[in-house]
């Protein structure tokens, strides 16, 4: 059936810098450093989810490295909860031997590099000097304005935009010809409204449209499709998490937010949904609750631990009713 077997988010992901979507101005620059790829500086890519900055750094690393990414890049993220002693360990042991005499260097690309703290971006930052001698980082933030100063002064910035609208629906419209889906202008369009400039998300948003239509997309099931994707599956992650099971609810939390791009304050948003709407006798606590770690959040605590957190009082919470 249309829509089914693999994401089409991955079987479509640009190979070249040439075929990234909507963002010629940052890619035209960067083909102009990659000229001399022996002189490429550290680089950090800003801009919201789903607009390319991931997909990028790889098609860089491909370009740079040729037959000898597998063994000559790293990914990281470093939001991830075991800290900056897990990056600075990793790196070290990376950048612990030069690269082959036929790449210029190794590299690194840190993603979600706004989700660390202050203390964790200074660790950062002598971490980044001293690898600079065999490793470029590209460092990948939604938040410019989270990361320090002489971070980003080692750095040549590019931010990314939100998808053009005319690129956005192209794009689609392109997809939807090579997985064999009908699709006309104005349903692509309402996908681009759904997805307000979110590539991935609009190519999710299709995918899932195109299997609930049965291979022709529609105006009714791209919404019946986007809401699917929002408000119904922040509601299973509720119920997952109330009836005990965190493991669940924690990996569909991870889903929303990492793959199809939902914002935190969305899901949030979302959840609070769900709860009036389950009206458990215990509300009043449940959404206090939830206000702490929207709140934690804002602060500028790192958001998937604190929802991994909210998610486990909810359980709590639940199993108290």
């Amino acid at each position: 059936m249309a829509g089914g077997g693999v994401m089409w988010v991955e079987k479509h992901r640009p190979a070249k810098l040439s075929e990234v979507v909507g963002q010629a101005e940052a890619i035209g620059s960067i083909r102009a450093l990659l000229e001399r790829p022996a002189e490429m500086p550290h680089l950090m890519f800003s801009g919201s989810a789903g607009v390319g900055k991931t997909t990028t750094a790889l098609c860089i690393a491909r370009q740079v490295l040729g037959d000898h990414m597998r063994d000559h890049l790293l990914e990281l993220n470093a939001s991830d909860e075991r800290g900056i002693g897990m990056v600075r360990d990793k790196v070290k042991r990376f950048s612990n031997y030069a690269a082959f005499a036929d790449v210029p260097f190794k590299i690194i690309i840190l993603d979600e590099a706004d989700e660390m703290t202050a203390d964790a971006q200074t660790a950062l930052r002598r971490t980044i000097e001293d690898a600079a001698r065999v490793c470029r980082f590209i460092l990948v933030a939604n938040n410019i304005s989270k990361i320090i100063d002489p971070i980003q002064s080692r750095c040549a910035v590019f931010k990314f935009t939100a998808i053009p609208k005319g690129d956005l629906v192209a794009h689609l419209g392109r997809l939807a010809k090579a997985e064999k889906v009908a699709a006309d202008r104005k349903s692509l369009e309402e996908i681009y409204d759904q997805a307000e400039g979110d590539l991935r998300h609009a190519i999710n948003i299709l995918q899932a449209a195109a299997a609930t239509g049965s291979g022709k997309v529609t105006a009714d099931n791209i919404r019946a499709a986007a809401g699917l994707a929002r408000a119904d599956s922040v509601e299973g992650v509720v119920k997952a998490a109330m009836g005990g099971n965190l493991a669940k609810a924690r990996e569909g939390m991870v889903e929303l937010v990492k793959v199809y791009g939902m914002s935190e304050s969305d899901f949030l948003k979302y959840a609070c949904g769900a709860v009036y709407r389950a009206a458990p006798p215990n509300m009043g606590e449940v959404l206090e609750a939830m206000a702490k770690y929207d709140y934690r959040i804002l602060a500028g605590s790192s958001p998937e631990i604190q929802l991994t957190a909210m998610l486990a009082e909810l359980g709590r919470l639940g199993a108290s009713r």
